[in-house]
């Protein structure tokens, strides 16, 4: 079981990578501008169902490795961190593509919003990212395995993720006609969102890794 101040110190995290717009929130958001927020609740469900299999995957093959090698942990650090920044910086280039967001599609049936979210979660790679290369530095060596811990952590990130994503799907389902009246506000969302990610990206690269 993680210390207090090892799930402190995740739960701070994980809030800031979670509440940075990446393809998740996105297509949250997508979802209830279009459809509006019933559909992006299913959507939320699909995806956090998505994200927690990669949970399960992290914890009985990428856990299990990184728990019998410091360097290993140190690399994936590394490779999350320009992976972060390079996040970042597609974020701020391909900003002006949220525009298409309030475009209306046809509507879906619960079963297909269920199934993109799920897929667009389980695909995500900003979350990938986080599982194997940051959760790992969160686990406390002397009280119990990687995996089990990897999975309650993993618990922790989806139950953030479940009350930040449906913040972020009340928020944009609420001010569909504001955005409808002025899309490009969706710019300044992306490239706020691009520079939030890099910079989470270079304080993980220059901070030590945690034990």
């Amino acid at each position: 079981m993680p210390t207090s101040s090892h799930l402190l110190a995740f739960a701070l995290t994980a809030t800031v990578i979670i509440v940075i717009p990446g393809p998740s929130v996105m297509f949250i958001v997508a979802r209830a501008l279009s459809y509006g927020r019933k559909a992006s609740v299913l959507t939320i469900v699909g995806n956090s169902t998505g994200e927690y299999g990669q949970v399960v995957a992290v914890a009985f093959g990428i856990g299990a490795l990184a728990e019998r090698s410091v360097a290993l942990l140190t690399g994936l650090k590394l490779f999350g961190a320009v992976y972060l920044i390079y996040l970042g910086l597609k974020a701020i280039r391909d900003r002006r593509s949220l525009l298409g967001l309030v475009q209306p599609e046809t509507t879906p049936t619960r079963r297909r919003f269920l199934l993109q979210g799920f897929i667009v979660g389980l695909s995500n790679p900003k979350s990938v990212v986080f599982f194997v290369a940051i959760l790992p530095l969160f686990i406390n060596r002397t009280e119990g395995s990687f995996p089990e811990q990897i999975l309650l952590l993993g618990l922790l990130f989806s139950a953030i993720a479940l009350l930040c994503d449906n913040a972020w799907s009340l928020f944009a389902g609420s001010a569909r006609a504001w955005f409808a009246k002025s899309p490009r506000r969706l710019e300044l969302i992306g490239g706020i969102g691009g520079l939030a990610i890099i910079g989470v990206g270079l304080s993980l690269a220059l901070t030590g890794r945690k034990d």
